[in-house]
């Protein structure tokens, strides 16, 4: 009998375990792990619009889906769970009244993969608010009152791909967000729709890769109407961009206080049609071309305008396909030019571009060479002018021609005409007789009635000099050897 109490003992201890589990399932709810305000299923927490100022107090640790959302929540303080949940990633507080949120209020939850904030009353985004959030990929923040975002709001959030920003009151882009591309390198979906921007970082835009520029978001925002924004716009329709196409009517502007769609006022601003511009590329460059498709991570292959397929290794080719898809010419030559067509394939949709290429033919640097040579030519001139002035104007002048002085007579005779000096500085004659005359000049002067001499006191050809006394033979004009010096109406000394 004691036996088969004991036995009885045994079985009835499981069925209370099943009773008890079987209420569990009927309440839908654990007694002693679900908070009382929310409805538990496995280890998702719903505790929607039941008017709570504070979120609820003992969330298990199990939690991977917390809902929140249509409550009077006010704060998010860096206190609001008791416990680390670990494995929570998906968190809704969408439809509260929160207007303030601590820059700790993410401690507790680091592997948060969703976090919906939409539809509260937050005006500034703080200083490294999200950076806790390293694992997060998606972060809405529409239908908020946000007018400041600071610069490192959104810092080490290396996983974020989709940013919603809409509605609010943003009247500066967030330029930081997509020009470093290592702030948030996985951003494939910015929405800054419906916001007070005016004005755009048209270049830093357009250098966007597709991918991105596809998930870019920007209509029913009164922007300032420029050719730049026309362009940009433009451009993006003919790439047959998702964030044009789909809300190319809501896409406008204002000028003169009239509002005009983006794509109607090139006649109203006089600006020049749109068109794809091609790569321009000199003799000898390498050139790199990106296949710049509008989703992320495509299979692609390159085709050259030979209709060739371009392979990773060159050889002798001068294309060849990079790792990331991109195409490179090295080397390039004049017979390289060409429409280079993209095909890429992808897990949504198959894509095709066409790229044009043209080849000048020269060197980068000849045109350069060219002007460099006329500029050194220029200088060369211009510095030759200088000499030349230089030398007429400031040459030291001879003594006579200074201000109150006149060259000195000889001997008291007047120098009536041109005078001739010989070649010999020193006599021979004199040198052999011994006496020291200092120096040995011979100046004629010539008497304008004088016998052989012509009109105006000129020699006439085969006439001979007067020689002084103590001199011995004749000089004639006419003998090229004997005479150094020209006729001048000005005396040369020698």
């Amino acid at each position: 009998m004691q036996h088969q109490s004991g036995c009885r003992g045994i079985w009835l201890l499981p069925l209370s375990l099943f009773l008890s589990s079987l209420g569990v399932a009927r309440t839908g709810r654990s007694l002693l792990s679900c908070p009382t305000a929310c409805l538990c299923a496995s280890n998702i927490l719903s505790c929607t619009k039941r008017d709570l100022v504070n979120v609820p107090q003992s969330l298990p640790r199990y939690t991977a889906q917390l809902d929140l959302s249509h409550n009077n929540l006010t704060h998010l303080r860096a206190q609001w769970t008791s416990i680390r949940l670990i494995h929570l990633h998906s968190l809704f507080l969408s439809h509260n009244n929160l207007h303030f949120i601590s820059t700790e209020a993410f401690s507790p939850v680091p592997k948060l993969r969703y976090l919906d904030l939409s539809s509260n009353h937050l005006r500034t985004l703080d200083e490294c608010l999200f950076s806790e959030l390293q694992e997060l990929e998606v972060l809405l923040l529409y239908n908020n009152r946000i007018m400041e975002v600071d610069r490192s709001a959104f810092d080490d959030m290396v996983h974020l791909q989709k940013l919603y920003l809409s509605q609010n009151q943003i009247a500066r882009f967030p330029v930081e967000l997509v020009k470093d591309r290592s702030k948030l390198p996985q951003l494939t979906l910015l929405d800054l729709s419906s916001n007070k921007l005016k004005l755009l970082p048209t270049s830093d835009l357009q250098d966007l890769p597709a991918w991105m520029k596809n998930g870019l978001y920007l209509h029913n925002n009164s922007l300032t109407c420029d050719c730049e924004i026309y362009k940009l716009f433009t451009h993006w329709q003919y790439r047959q961009l998702s964030s044009v196409v789909d809300f190319q009517e809501d896409l406008y502007c204002v000028h003169s206080k009239k509002t005009l769609s983006v794509f109607n006022m090139s006649s109203t601003l006089n600006c020049s049609e749109f068109k794809e511009c091609a790569f321009e590329a000199h003799l000898g460059e390498t050139l790199t071309i990106s296949c710049d498709t509008k989703q992320k991570g495509m299979s692609k292959e390159w085709v050259t305008p030979n209709n060739e397929r371009v392979l990773e290794e060159a050889g002798n080719s001068t294309a060849r396909m990079l790792k990331d898809g991109s195409l490179q010419l090295r080397h390039i030559r004049v017979e390289d030019q060409g429409l280079y067509t993209c095909y890429a394939v992808g897990e949504v949709f198959n894509e095709t571009l066409s790229v044009e290429v043209k080849v000048h033919n020269f060197t980068q640097h000849g045109p350069h060479d060219t002007l460099n040579t006329a500029y050194t030519t220029l200088v060369g001139c211009i510095l030759s002018v200088v000499l030349v002035l230089i030398y007429l104007y400031l040459t030291p002048c001879r003594c006579w021609c200074r201000a109150g002085e006149r060259p000195a007579s000889h001997q008291g005779d007047s120098l009536s005409s041109s005078m001739l000096s010989t070649t010999p500085n020193h006599d021979p004659m004199a040198a052999g007789a011994g006496k020291d005359t200092g120096f040995d000049r011979r100046v004629a002067f010539l008497e304008p009635t004088g016998p052989g001499q012509g009109q105006n006191g000129k020699l006439k050809p085969g006439n001979t000099l007067p020689v002084p006394e103590g001199t011995k033979g004749q000089r004639k004009m006419s003998d090229p050897e004997s005479v150094s010096s020209v006729f001048s109406d000005t005396p040369i000394v020698v």
